[in-house]
């Protein structure tokens, strides 16, 4: 059994192990069926109006002093087109026993530990990185109580590559030893590991059959990125030459996939990732189908000044309804300019509040 719990220790959920069926709550976990006399557990309305309620309702939505214009002005505009949306936001799929989804906020460190360039997980030495995790999930912790944080290692487990590689392919496969050092850096953290997969000119239909034996841990989840799916009108051309793209076909084979390994090995539902910060990603999103058993996060990954990321949340996840959403942070190209980050109080005034988010 792993507890989940944050840097103060105190518990924040717990996951099932292998050979445990104890859900987020610590109970007991019932059957995944949501058509069988072993149903989906209690919706948790309260849980589930988070995701629809800025940090204050009441107060005059502001920026932190020293924002633009220009930031104001597009931040007032995806917060009302958030309020607007949220009257109209796809009914959720039932909540079943051992969902993590919409009762935690999960605080995840991207990258891959062979890339100083992708993110926090190889800039920086384990031990650092992983205080640093402690620090931001104890920033989002004090930032909205009322949610408990789980802290998360995102992997980069199907990288895209500059090159076509023997098979032509444009991917390089991490191995078991890679997958492994990032799961137990999630267990010391007692988290979640996410494996994400830039499949080049692979496909998800012959990637994703190759992570399945991590994704039947039920700590386990999986990302997908649009931005490296080199196919439709990208066939032929070299990973991050142009943007890539995914239609809704193939998000939902994914979940399909998902659904039927969380329902053969009575698995809690399992968190899907789609990375999103065009509108040509993933240009049919309103045809994802979520399940009961795959909670479906729409995550805005875009970069740059806070104007653009609240610009982009407002285009490519708020007007575009899913399910969940998620809000990437990028320690070093959302500084470029020379602004802070965005705070964690700024970004939970955004509708719908995002309960996934992720540092690169």
């Amino acid at each position: 059994m792993i507890a989940l719990a944050g840097c103060d220790g105190r518990p924040a959920a717990t996951v099932a192990t292998a050979d445990s069926t104890k859900n987020a709550t610590g109970e007991v976990a019932r059957g995944t069926d949501p058509d069988g006399a072993q149903g989906a557990g209690a919706y948790d309305s309260v849980a589930h109006s988070r995701m629809f309620r800025s940090a204050d309702d009441t107060a005059t939505v502001r920026l932190n002093p020293g924002r633009s214009r220009h930031d104001e002005i597009s931040y007032s505009a995806a917060i009302r087109a958030g309020r607007k949306a949220v009257a109209n936001w796809p009914a959720a799929p039932a909540v079943l026993s051992g969902a993590i989804l919409p009762q935690y906020r999960i605080v995840a460190y991207y990258g891959n530990p062979h890339s100083k360039k992708m993110g926090v997980l190889g800039e920086y030495p384990e031990q650092e990185m992983l205080s640093m995790l402690d620090n931001t999930a104890a920033l989002w912790r004090k930032a909205d109580p009322s949610t408990p944080v789980i802290p998360a290692i995102h992997l980069v487990a199907v990288v895209a590559q500059g090159y076509a590689g023997p098979d032509g392919q444009w991917r390089l496969r991490e191995g078991p030893d890679t997958i492994e050092q990032a799961y137990r850096r999630a267990q010391s953290r007692q988290g979640l590991l996410f494996l994400d997969v830039q499949a080049g000119h692979s496909t998800l239909q012959q990637e994703l059959p190759l992570l399945l034996r991590y994704l039947e841990r039920p700590d386990v989840h999986l990302g997908i990125d649009p931005e490296f799916y080199m196919h439709y009108k990208r066939e032929g051309i070299r990973p991050s030459v142009k943007v890539g793209q995914m239609m809704s076909t193939d998000v939902n084979y994914v979940i399909q996939v998902l659904d039927q390994l969380a329902r053969e090995k009575n698995l809690p539902p399992k968190i899907l990732v789609v990375h999103r910060f065009r509108a040509d990603m993933v240009p049919d999103a309103e045809n994802i189908r979520p399940t009961p058993r795959v909670q479906v996060v729409m995550h805005m990954d875009g970069w740059g000044p806070p104007w653009l990321k609240f610009d982009s949340y407002k285009d490519y996840i708020v007007q575009h309804p899913v399910a969940f959403t998620g809000f990437k942070f990028f320690y070093h190209n959302d500084t470029k300019s020379g602004e802070p980050m965005l705070t964690e109080l700024e970004v939970l005034q955004l509708l719908p509040r995002p309960l996934y988010l992720q540092y690169q």
